[in-house]
């Protein structure tokens, strides 16, 4: 059985996501902060097996920017680290 722990991700703006308790193999958060074409934002999110997995999603979100017309997005990429204990 593999042994669960909790994952945070710290985003360089002070925003801090933990997943958790969890025994998938995550290294890597990343997020997607859209500026909707009202103006209005929206902020997606997910988390990968590897860097270059996370990588990936940069061209993904280049695209639904154009196909929603957002105004503008923001993509960012946090490492996740790993802790027996949630954070407090």
């Amino acid at each position: 059985m593999t042994r669960k722990c909790y994952l945070t991700a710290k985003l360089p703006d002070g925003y801090v996501k933990t997943i958790g308790p969890t025994s998938a193999p995550f290294t890597h958060y990343w997020r997607i902060v859209a500026i909707l074409a009202n103006g209005k934002t929206e902020v997606f999110w997910g988390h990968t097996k590897s860097l270059s997995e996370a990588r990936g999603k940069r061209a993904a979100a280049a695209e639904a920017s154009k196909q929603r017309q957002w105004r503008n997005h923001a993509f960012e990429i946090a490492e996740l680290e790993r802790s027996d204990e949630p954070p407090a």
